[in-house]
């Protein structure tokens, strides 16, 4: 990983000095499409995303299939997409997927114009320049450096061996394209972060999902939703690593591990018996404990006493409110 200076030079030149040649943001216009949701107010997820949401999609094939980052569809109730040239066109779910956070909407008619082919994201270096493309209203084209490849972990069970980090940070992140020189999509955007590199010092930036984790998946999530196999376990835990230990920053109303008796500032200290220190152990040894539906055993301290609480977990899907009949 880069060093904090060098990191902070090559993000100043990406967005200062952008290499020459390359396409220009009329290039992509029939690709890079906006996207509008809705969600009803009742949504268990419109408390922390809103009812009413707005991000990129990037059109990957001619046939209306669009690839966006997940947690914007999450309980929507109706989708519009926005081309470049104005025209707008209702769509639905086409497939989600919880592990890498992807998910597809689908247009009623094909967009019309060249989709964006997908590259190899395992050849995205570091300090490597790439254009990060979103829809006009959104900020359109920048130029990035691609600051770190490593594993991210998120308070909200969710996990990536090898996400794809930028510099300088952009807020209209959502759905946003990354691509490389070649004009192919290798990342697709989800978070704004603070610590792009770990470099002991704050360091603004974007995160990227790597797209080489939808290739294995996408013929699943086109034809049925979501990927093959067994779900997942979830368990609806908000938590935080702090100083070698998982606390418990939010249980979610009504999730399993409210049901089980788990409580905002319990430390997790161990996960069917297996000792964890840190979020990413506490995901492992959750998601590898059986298929949703497993019954965990979480040992907690709480007020200076070890508890054991047995949570039965579901597929979080199971969870949220479900898709129109005509979505996945």
């Amino acid at each position: 990983m880069p060093s904090l200076v060098t990191a902070a030079w090559a993000a100043w030149g990406a967005a200062n000095l952008p290499p020459a040649g390359t396409f220009a943001e009329h290039d992509l216009a029939a690709a890079i499409v906006k996207l509008g949701i809705r969600v009803p107010r009742e949504a268990r997820s419109a408390e922390t995303l809103g009812t009413e949401r707005e991000g990129t999609g990037v059109a990957i094939d001619d046939a209306g299939l669009i690839l966006t980052i997940g947690y914007l569809l999450l309980e929507a109730e109706s989708i519009l997409v926005v081309v470049g040239d104005g025209r707008v066109f209702p769509a639905s779910v086409a497939g989600f997927d919880h592990a890498t956070g992807f998910g597809l909407v689908r247009t009623s008619q094909p967009l019309g114009g060249k989709p964006l082919e997908l590259g190899n994201s395992a050849t995205a270096r570091e300090l490597h320049t790439a254009v990060i493309a979103a829809h006009p209203a959104a900020g359109g084209l920048s130029y990035a450096s691609i600051v770190a490849r490593r594993a991210f972990t998120g308070w909200w069970e969710y996990a990536l061996e090898d996400a794809i980090f930028t510099a300088p940070a952009r807020n209209d992140h959502s759905g946003a394209a990354l691509i490389n020189a070649e004009g192919q999509l290798i990342g697709i955007g989800s978070l704004w972060v603070g610590d792009a590199i770990e470099a002991g010092a704050a360091f603004p930036g974007n995160m990227f999902v790597p797209i080489d984790l939808l290739r294995p998946i996408l013929a699943e999530l086109k034809t049925s939703g979501r990927r093959s196999g067994a779900a997942r376990p979830w368990v609806g835990i908000y938590s935080e690593e702090v100083r070698g230990h998982v606390l418990v920053t939010q249980v979610l109303r009504d999730s399993p591990a409210e049901r089980g008796g788990v409580k905002r500032g319990d430390v997790i200290l161990a996960v069917s018996g297996e000792a964890v220190g840190s979020q990413s152990e506490f995901y492992r040894t959750l998601w590898t404990s059986g298929a949703a539906g497993v019954a965990v055993t979480l040992q907690v301290w709480r007020k200076k006493s070890v508890r054991e609480i047995v949570v039965r977990s579901i597929d979080r899907m199971e969870y949220l409110r479900a898709w129109p009949a005509s979505a996945h």
